[in-house]
C-alpha cells in the first residue's frame, strides 16, 4: 500500500466512476466524506462505501455530517429526520444530555449500517446573540456547561454506535457573525474572555481523536490568518487545549480563505494541520488538493491510526429499545 495522502476527499455522485477509481487508487487519500449527492438509498451507499474502501485497497474511514437539522445528508424515507441540535437540546431541558446520547447513538447506527464510521460532530461551538444564522442552531446551547455536557454526550453515542465523533470547530465558531462559506471571520475579543468561555468545550473534550479547524480569525492571537492556516492557533490547540488527535481543516474550498487551492493546501499544512479537508468532488481540484498537501506525516500516520484503533464493534443494544427510550424522554418520534 502507498504512503497516505494528507487528504480527506469527496466524490461527484451516487456511483464511484472509473477515472475516480484509479485517482482514488494513486493518490490513496487518508479518508473520505460523503455528503447528499452521493445518497440515494441504504444498498446504493452501501455500495459506495465498500468500492471507495476497495479502490484504496484499505479500510479508510468515510465521513459525512450527519448533525440533523440543517446539516444532516441522509434523510427521509430511509433514514430519520431530526430537528435542529439547539432546538433538541432547548426542548430537552435537564434531560438535554441524555437525549443527545441516544439521537446520535440512532444516528451512528444507521451510519455504520451503510458504511459510514466517521461523523463530523460534536459541535462545541458556542451559541452567541450574534452567531450568524447558518452556524446558530447547529450548536448545543449559550452556555461553556451546557455545551460541554452536550458534546461529551454526541460523542459518547456515536462512539457506542462504532461511530468516530470530529470534535469541531477548533478552537470555536461561536462569535462569527458572517457565513464562512462566503466570507473571512474575524473575531476581535481579548485572550482571556476566548480562553474562558469559547476555548473551554474544546479543552474539556480535548481527548477526542479527531478534530477539525475553524475558518476564522482570532485577532488576540493572529491577526493575519485564520486558525486553519495559523501556526500559533494550531499551537494553541496542541499546547493549550491540549487536543492530540489527528487535526483536519474545514472544507478547503471555502470562501473564508483565500488564494488558490494549492496555496491554501500548502498553508494549512505548513501551519500543523494534519489533513486537508476537500468536499466537492472535482477531481481536478482533488488533483491538485492531494499534490499541494503531500504525504500524511509520521505523526499525522500515528494520531490517525489511533483514532482508527477506537472504531470498535457498536454495543449490544437493540435499535428499537433506543428508539422507545428516545421517545419516552421526549415525547415525539425521533
Amino acid at each position: 500500500m502507498s504512503q497516505h495522502s494528507a487528504a480527506i476527499l469527496g466524490c461527484l455522485g451516487p456511483r464511484l466512476r472509473a477515472d475516480e477509481r484509479i485517482f482514488y487508487q494513486q493518490a490513496n487519500p487518508w479518508g473520505f466524506i460523503l455528503f447528499a449527492r452521493n445518497l440515494e438509498t441504504p444498498d446504493q451507499v452501501r455500495r459506495l462505501t465498500d468500492g471507495l474502501r476497495d479502490a484504496v485497497g484499505w479500510n479508510a474511514p468515510i465521513l459525512i455530517d450527519q448533525e440533523g437539522g440543517r446539516v444532516q445528508r441522509m434523510g427521509p424515507p430511509h433514514w430519520h429526520q431530526w430537528v435542529p441540535p439547539l432546538d433538541q437540546v432547548k426542548l430537552a431541558g435537564g434531560d438535554a444530555a441524555r437525549i443527545m446520547e441516544l439521537r446520535y447513538r440512532i444516528i451512528g447506527a444507521e451510519l455504520r449500517a451503510v458504511g459510514i464510521d466517521v461523523n463530523c460532530a460534536p459541535m462545541a461551538d458556542i451559541a452567541e446573540h450574534c452567531t450568524h444564522s447558518v452556524l446558530k442552531n447547529r450548536c448545543y446551547g449559550m452556555d461553556t456547561q451546557t455545551v460541554g455536557e452536550v458534546s461529551r454526550a454526541v460523542a459518547n453515542g456515536l462512539l457506542s454506535a462504532g461511530v468516530l465523533p470530529v470534535l469541531k470547530h477548533i478552537p470555536g465558531h461561536g462569535r462569527a457573525f458572517v457565513d464562512s462559506h462566503l466570507q473571512l471571520p474575524q473575531v476581535d475579543d481579548d485572550a482571556d474572555t476566548l480562553r474562558a468561555r469559547d476555548f473551554a468545550p474544546f479543552n474539556a473534550l480535548s481527548d477526542l481523536k479527531l478534530g477539525m479547524t475553524a475558518h476564522i480569525v482570532f485577532s488576540a492571537f493572529d491577526n493575519a490568518n485564520p486558525a486553519t492556516q495559523s501556526p500559533r492557533i494550531v499551537q494553541l490547540i496542541r499546547e493549550e487545549l491540549g487536543f492530540g488527535g489527528l487535526l483536519m481543516t474545514d472544507d478547503i474550498s471555502m470562501e473564508a480563505l483565500d488564494g488558490s487551492l494549492t496555496e491554501r493546501a500548502v498553508r494549512s499544512i505548513a501551519a500543523g494541520c494534519d489533513v486537508v479537508l476537500h468536499c466537492n468532488g472535482d477531481l481536478a481540484e482533488m488533483e491538485e488538493i492531494t499534490a499541494a498537501a503531500g504525504a500524511l506525516s509520521a505523526e499525522g500516520m500515528a494520531r490517525g491510526e489511533a483514532a482508527l484503533a477506537q472504531r470498535a464493534p457498536a454495543e449490544k443494544t437493540e435499535g428499537e429499545q433506543l428508539l422507545e427510550e428516545f421517545r419516552a424522554l421526549t415525547g415525539e418520534p425521533a
